[in-house]
């Protein structure tokens, strides 16, 4: 099933290239279907390429989606035009009344800043509160996934002393999580980042559970109570 987008976001032109199958936003209006709602906080520098990656995972699913893309009110991209932002994203502050079957927050370059050195650290924690209330269920995605189990649970993250760059298998621990429903017993997940957390900081939360672990107790996926 589509995917709905606005009808002249660039990656469109990409997405339909490849045989992914989309509908845009005026064709979307004509059709009586209610689609999931579903919002992406992209706080990556190179929107167009993460629209791109996402979407070509979403397209693999039955359902409409009709997605909203988001950036903070309170950060001025240095990457991406004024103008590009104001045709094609929402800011947070447009969309806060709003309620989503799901959420997105992509990763960010942002493991040599402590948390509280980012300019829209503030607004950031702001939205993963206001994801506990307005959203069914909540994605956080690798620099994202560090800073909210920081905001949310505590947890520091951790410098690995080099950068873990490639693509790594993790054992599926799942036993019955519906995020985890059809994925082999051993998966491949890409990875680029310098941080992580303790497997052991993660098991002493009763509210966290590991369901993708690697080699030497790297959590790969993290599931809470709460979705």
């Amino acid at each position: 099933m589509p995917i709905n987008i606005p009808d002249d976001l660039p990656a469109f032109s990409t997405l339909e290239s490849e045989n992914i199958f989309l509908m845009t936003e005026s064709r979307a209006e004509r059709q009586d279907i209610r689609p999931l709602k579903l919002a992406i906080l992209n706080l990556m520098p190179t929107k167009v390429e993460t629209e791109i990656q996402l979407m070509r995972l979403l397209s693999n699913t039955p359902l409409q989606i009709d997605v909203t893309l988001v950036v903070p009110s309170s950060h001025e991209s240095k990457n991406t035009s004024v103008q590009y932002l104001d045709r094609f994203y929402r800011k947070f502050s447009e969309i806060e009344g709003m309620n989503f079957d799901g959420f997105i927050i992509t990763g960010a370059p942002l493991e040599d800043l402590e948390y509280e050195e980012i300019d829209y650290w503030d607004e950031m924690c702001r939205i993963m509160d206001w994801a506990d209330e307005h959203v069914t269920t909540t994605v956080y995605i690798c620099w994202a996934a560090l800073a909210g189990l920081y905001h949310k649970y505590g947890i520091q993250k951790r410098d690995m002393g080099r950068k873990k760059n490639g693509i790594f298998e993790y054992l599926n621990l799942s036993d019955g999580e519906p995020l985890m429903r059809g994925i082999d017993q051993v998966l491949r997940i890409p990875q680029s980042r310098y941080a992580t957390v303790s497997y052991d900081d993660i098991q002493k939360n009763p509210r966290l559970h590991i369901v993708a672990l690697g080699e030497d107790h790297d959590p790969g996926i993290i599931v809470s109570e709460s979705g």
